[in-house]
Formats: C-alpha cells, sequence, structure tokens
C-alpha cells in the first residue's frame, strides 16, 4: 500500500512511532520550542496534522504552563487556597490564549521542521476532505465515485 494505511475509509499516512519519534528529552524541548533535528521533521509534520493533533498540541501547551504552576503552588507565600486559585486561572489564561493561536503555533513548528509556511493547515484540510467525502459516500453508496445521478 505504499506507506499508507486505511482507516474506517479514509487513507491517512501511517506513522510509525519506533523508527522516528523523538526522545523523551527531545519532546520536552521541542514541547517548549526548541527545533528538533533535521531527521524528525516528518514526525513534526505527522504530529502536527494527523488526528488528534489538537488534543497534543494541549498537552505541550500544559506541559509548558507546569513550571508557572509550580512556582505559583510551591512559591508565592499565601494561603494554600489563593495558590490554587491563581495557578487554576494561570493555567486556563494559558490555554485559552494557546487554543487561540493553535494554527499558527503549529504553522510555526511545521516550518522550523523546514516545510513551506502553510503545509500543516494544507494537509489538515486535505485530510477533512476526504472525511467528509467518504461520509457522503457511505450515506450514498449508489453515488460512490461520483457516478449514477439523483433521478
Amino acid at each position: 500500500m505504499d506507506g499508507r494505511a486505511y482507516r474506517r475509509g479514509v487513507r491517512t499516512t501511517r506513522h510509525d512511532a519506533a523508527a522516528s519519534s523523538p526522545t523523551a528529552l527531545q519532546w520536552l524541548r521541542y514541547a517548549f520550542g526548541a527545533r528538533l533535528p533535521r531527521d524528525l521533521s516528518a514526525w513534526v509534520l505527522s504530529d502536527t496534522t494527523r488526528p488528534g493533533w489538537v488534543r497534543r498540541h494541549v498537552a505541550r501547551s500544559l506541559v509548558q504552563l507546569s513550571p508557572l504552576v509550580v512556582a505559583c503552588l510551591a512559591v508565592v507565600p499565601v494561603g494554600m487556597a489563593y495558590r490554587l486559585t491563581a495557578a487554576l486561572g494561570g493555567v486556563l489564561v494559558g490555554l485559552m490564549y494557546s487554543m487561540a493561536f493553535m494554527v499558527e503555533t503549529t504553522e510555526h513548528r511545521v516550518a522550523k521542521a523546514g516545510y513551506p509556511a502553510g503545509t500543516a493547515a494544507r494537509l489538515r484540510e486535505e485530510r477533512a476532505e476526504r472525511r467528509r467525502t467518504a461520509r457522503v459516500e457511505e450515506r450514498f453508496p449508489y453515488r460512490a465515485g461520483g457516478s449514477g445521478s439523483f433521478d
């Protein structure tokens, strides 16, 4: 199948995690915005475009916020209730900004990996279009491949 796998009727690129994933330290640096080695460029593109990319973006954002949360909980000299409230508020505001700039952030990660600007958005849109087409063909099998008519 030429490096491609079929899942629920939608063709997606297969991600071979064992062969091309970053180490834990590399991933941690990547979560904080560092560039990965050139041989992991395909992994970065896959990470920012395959299903679940929003969930992975939120996970990276939580990792970025974690030092501030720990500092707020451990260092600030007020009651624990105030520290917990401040930490929760900080996480919520941080996640709000992270989600607001999610597409731009992932595009920047892909550009740092050496791909042209807009590559991740284009790939996600192509995948969404394939899913829409597959759904239509499932609902109306007599129209599969554009054949037939509505008469």
